[in-house]
């Protein structure tokens, strides 16, 4: 009987301890959640968060190589509301959003279609009050930089191959995955956000869901004519299980948020009621390796008040 207690016994230990730790969680989560593995630790729960091709980077500009083959993207569907709604869901990490509809995205030095899926935010302390004035601030959360610095959230847009039908699919494959990022600074007002922000209150905690009337993909982006504009790079999914297999394509445009807007992440939390407020919750830059960083060929194109100049002068040159 002794033998039978001290087995069970092991038996439980060796359960707990393959549970504790096992959960991964941001660090903002640990005073909460001691157990838990951190960003650092998070190759103890899937080995290849540990890889050479991790993502998010830090972009830095001087390394960057121009790639002309990197065309402004195509999108299809982008412009269209769709008839379905949209699932928003607190799933514990972030306020994810399901799409129904497909809008796909193509060209860009894309070798083909990709079908967008869902799309997620990160962001630091939405919003800080300071000193004896209340004056309000906000922590920067992106999880991409430029140079080192970090803007106050991004979006991320997921995307997976056209030709296969859900994400599980998508990542038998080295190019799965295609996911569009867009950094989100602090400007005015963008009312195109409102349906979304505003339902933040009825998913404050982790499992809550709600439905929203679909939007046009393109309403929550920075305008057509600025989306020539990006980086490009071979990485992994932020969050494990960090598959790799992932084409990143990082925006210079952001998108505007205002502080009012922003503070409004402020009614998230990572579980139930009273656990830790939902705050940066965002994975720190990876290195780099051997991977390059390629730029846009719309990043080098002239603009139209200097190409006139040029074309003036040329002109002048010639007649003369």
């Amino acid at each position: 009987m002794e033998l039978l207690f001290l087995a069970l016994f092991s038996l439980h230990i060796l359960k707990t301890e393959a549970v504790v730790g096992s959960h991964w969680c941001y660090r903002s989560q640990k005073c909460e959640h001691p157990e838990c593995e951190d960003p650092h630790q998070w190759h103890l729960t899937d080995a290849a968060c540990k890889g050479n091709r991790q993502s998010p980077i830090n972009i830095v500009t001087r390394n960057v190589i121009y790639d002309k083959s990197l065309k402004p993207l195509t999108f299809e569907g982008y412009d269209s509301k769709g008839s379905s709604k949209w699932k928003v869901e607190n799933n514990g990490h972030t306020v994810k959003v399901t799409l129904d509809t497909t809008p796909k995205v193509g060209g860009g030095g894309l070798a083909r279609k990709y079908k967008a899926t869902e799309f997620h935010l990160h962001w630091g302390v939405p919003g800080v009050q300071q000193g004896t004035l209340g004056v309000q601030q906000y922590i920067p959360g992106s999880e991409h930089s430029i140079d080192g610095e970090k803007y106050a959230m991004e979006l991320h847009l997921v995307h997976i191959r056209e030709d296969v039908p859900d994400v599980t699919e998508a990542k038998k494959y080295k190019d799965g995955l295609a996911v569009l990022a867009f950094f989100i600074k602090v400007d005015k007002e963008n009312k195109n956000y409102a349906t979304l922000l505003n339902e933040l209150e009825n998913i404050k905690y982790k499992g809550q869901t709600a439905q929203i009337d679909p939007l046009p993909l393109s309403s929550l982006l920075p305008p057509k004519e600025d989306l020539g504009r990006y980086y490009r790079y071979e990485g992994s999914l932020t969050t494990p299980d960090c598959h790799e297999g992932v084409i990143w394509t990082v925006f210079e445009k952001p998108v505007e948020l205002s502080l009012a807007q922003l503070a409004q992440f402020t009614a998230l939390h990572f579980d139930g009621m009273n656990s830790t407020q939902m705050i940066e919750n965002f994975r720190p830059a990876q290195p780099l390796h051997e991977r390059k960083v390629f730029w846009s060929s719309a990043s080098i194109l002239l603009p139209t008040a200097k190409l006139l100049a040029l074309l003036l002068a040329l002109t002048y040159i010639l007649s003369s």
